[in-house]
């Protein structure tokens, strides 16, 4: 599973990684004049013979965190990174051409420098049109005919930023390295998923339940476990928690499983987010409930677990005081989603995520700890890897993944087949003794249609680690590097 890594890229290791030793040899610390951008400072380190007792394996993570960013397929920012199962070539031109209703030929994908995109729809009924039988050629046939759209009127003013070359609408854009640096850099150091598809062929919400329950269902009787069926279109607002409502989630989520077992847990969003109406005032920019599920799940009230629903200070404080929970999952406002048509540049997402990341590399828990990073469905974007069936819900199209560990195998490019339920299995075999959200043995019976961990293609986290290595120091990024000029991103 491991790639070969670009001479470019081993350089840039070897020269890190010589530094970094140089550092530590002279004990010399250096800081960047820009506060936020500080140098390792040797945190979490060790020496000396490991005592008999010392955690091996899997048990050396004691921290879990996944980030969760929105709606950019794998394609459209890793689907040029050397080594990677990226967008089909041919003399450094993308071979893929899409159908376009709106053009006399079919149109070609194009790199792309705009931190602005409008995506496409990103429900069920987009992916089937996506996917288009296994020829991956739907996603413009998927996009909306009004004579509004730039891809379909090209000539209204402000159109020709927002379209390719071609006209083509932005669905069939990428990036490269120069757009999101730090993604691609934490990828040469760390650990890169191509095969880490969307858990469901659907949208916002689904994902994210699948993310902590592994299923996406409706109840008729949220208190009744199995009268809880399977449902990834989720537009009845019958079945969905807003702010304010009781909640709807009846089936079992691993919250469930992790306070039977005493492991801690948290849940952080934005801290414009306000949980119970009326808000007091304007509360600014939130998380929305969309991307905030555990909300809304039953056994969070029942348990007395509400109060693990936290706010960002609480993250950043747990990390710089070496108090972070077990398994942590942290979802964006819309200042810093990455969602299309947001209303915010691709930039803002990603200083978020390195801001994130920089905390937990400071803090003395770096050398126990596993950071996730993942976007939780396709938006709209190309992606030429066919989604396999596992059941009536998913997979659905390939997003991007990242593992950063002081234990990952650095620069390793992960080909398994993975999805949101390989985070719950690796939270259930470190911290659960290998116990499943499987009704026939959780102690909470529901009616999902498969136990998502087990499933015979799912891949297996840990392989993606080194716990014999040298743990891997801090690598702190500049949140919002430079372009290359000298002038600020």
């Amino acid at each position: 599973m491991r790639a070969r890594i670009p001479a470019e890229v081993r350089r840039t290791r070897v020269a890190y990684t010589a530094a970094v030793a140089l550092m530590l040899l002279v004990g010399a610390a250096c800081t960047r004049s820009d506060a936020d951008v500080k140098a390792t400072e040797g945190v979490g380190g060790s020496s000396g013979t490991i005592a008999p007792d010392a955690p091996q394996g899997i048990e050396k993570i004691d921290h879990v965190i996944v980030i969760i960013q929105e709606n950019r397929s794998f394609d459209h920012y890793f689907g040029t990174y050397p080594g990677a199962d990226g967008i089909p070539m041919k003399n450094g031109k993308p071979t893929p051409c899409i159908p376009n209703p709106w053009g006399s030929q079919c149109a070609h994908l194009y790199k792309t420098t705009s931190q602005f995109q409008d995506g496409g729809p990103h429900n069920h009924h987009a992916a089937v049109k996506d996917i288009h039988g296994g020829k991956m050629d739907g996603f413009l046939n998927a996009l909306g005919p009004a004579k509004y759209f730039c891809y379909v009127t090209p000539s209204q003013p402000g159109c020709q930023k927002k379209l390719g070359p071609q006209n083509q609408a932005d669905v069939l854009s990428y990036h490269t390295r120069e757009d999101i640096p730090n993604y691609w850099t934490y990828a040469d150091h760390f650990v890169l998923q191509d095969r880490l598809f969307a858990p469901s062929d659907s949208w916002t919400l689904p994902s994210h339940l699948f993310l902590v329950s592994a299923w996406s269902a409706a109840c008729q009787d949220p208190k009744d476990p199995m009268s809880c069926r399977s449902n990834i279109i989720l537009n009845n607002p019958k079945y969905v928690v807003s702010y304010g409502d009781k909640p709807a989630y009846g089936w079992t989520d691993i919250t469930y499983l992790l306070h039977k077992n005493d492991v801690s847990w948290a849940y952080y969003v934005h801290p414009g987010t306000c949980f119970n109406r009326p808000c007091p005032g304007a509360h600014g920019d939130g998380t929305t409930p969309n991307k905030n599920p555990l909300y809304g799940f039953v056994t969070v009230r029942q348990n007395k677990q509400f109060g693990n629903l936290k706010r960002y200070p609480d993250y950043f404080e747990a990390a710089k005081n070496g108090t972070l929970p077990s398994v942590s999952w942290i979802a964006p406002g819309e200042c810093c989603s990455e969602h299309p048509a947001s209303g915010s540049p691709i930039r803002h997402g990603e200083a978020y995520v390195t801001r994130l990341i920089n905390a937990a590399m400071r803090g003395p828990d770096w050398n126990s700890t596993a950071i996730w990073v993942t976007w939780d469905d396709w938006g709209g974007f190309y992606d030429h890897v066919v989604p396999p069936v596992v059941d009536e819900n998913g997979f659905g199209l390939r997003v991007p993944g990242l593992l950063i560990s002081p234990w990952a195998r650095a620069g390793m490019i992960d080909h398994q087949t993975l999805s949101f339920d390989a985070y719950l299995k690796f939270i259930e075999d470190r911290f659960l003794g290998g116990q499943r959200l499987d009704p026939a043995t959780d102690g909470r019976p529901d009616r999902r249609p498969t136990v998502r961990e087990e499933i015979d293609i799912l891949g297996d986290l840990s392989k993606e680690f080194d716990f014999d290595q040298e743990p891997i120091p801090p690598l702190i990024l500049d949140p919002l590097p430079d372009r290359g000029d000298g002038s600020a991103r």
